[in-house]
């Protein structure tokens, strides 16, 4: 992205206007910008829409907002709830609020301490998350660690070292346990190292897999380690 200084767009209250280069946007209010923006800065508090693509090097949510294209760049920050109807690439995605990407997503690093929902895949680095996810395809990660709290899925999950417990929450969470069911469902999990918790499966796949307890899990494939705690269910272990 260039260097070069630009002009800022700011729309405060209920405003809308077009897209273009900028070095700063920010959305105050009820905000629309109506094509692609490309920005060093966009900040949008308060309720909007953006209706084409956008490239900015750093963007934060902190209001209400709907993007309709794609957005690509360096960080994306999400404290309230943010809705993109395309993908979402960028280096470092930290939710601490909602987040739906009905595409894909790619990153480096995600960071999760709210809930999250991709349609397609979500491919990165590392993945790190508390409390819920739905992963409609592929969650592939090299390091996945991941604290559940509520119900949590992906059609697949790989990755090289993979480890899933539960959240163990504060005071008011653990009142609240009862209703809510606090698992993680896959149909395939694989990687190296594999470390599970309250996990069903139809199929667990790696080098040395440990299977903790509340899991249901159809068949296990192993090829150095494996271990199973008493209160889980496996249907199959194989060693291949």
């Amino acid at each position: 992205m260039e260097t070069t200084r630009r002009g800022d767009l700011i729309i405060n209250g209920l405003g809308s206007s077009n897209g273009g280069q900028f070095h700063l946007v920010t959305l105050n209010g009820n905000g629309s910008i109506n094509s692609d923006i490309e920005c060093e800065e966009l900040e949008c508090n308060g309720t909007g829409t953006l209706k084409g693509n956008v490239a900015a090097t750093r963007t934060k949510v902190s209001g209400i907002f709907r993007f309709h294209g794609n957005i690509e760049g360096e960080k994306l920050k999400v404290d309230g709830t943010i809705k993109i109807k395309q993908n979402l690439s960028v280096k470092s995605l930290k939710i601490s609020g909602k987040a739906h990407v009905e595409g894909r997503v790619k990153a480096e690093e995600v960071n999760l301490h709210g809930i999250f929902t991709v349609g397609e895949d979500c491919e990165a680095e590392n993945f790190k998350g508390k409390y819920r996810f739905t992963i409609g395809g592929l969650l592939n990660a090299e390091q996945i660690d991941v604290e559940i709290y509520g119900d949590c899925k992906a059609k697949e999950i790989g990755g090289e070292t993979i480890t899933v417990k539960p959240h163990k929450g504060s005071f008011i969470g653990t009142l609240l346990k009862p209703f809510y069911k606090t698992q993680l469902v896959t149909d395939v999990i694989e990687g190296n190292q594999i470390v599970l918790e309250n996990t069903v499966a139809k199929i667990v796949r790696g080098h040395k897999v440990k299977i903790g307890p509340n899991c249901h899990i159809g068949v296990v494939e192993y090829t150095d380690e494996f271990s199973q705690d008493k209160n889980s269910i496996v249907g199959d272990i194989q060693k291949i």
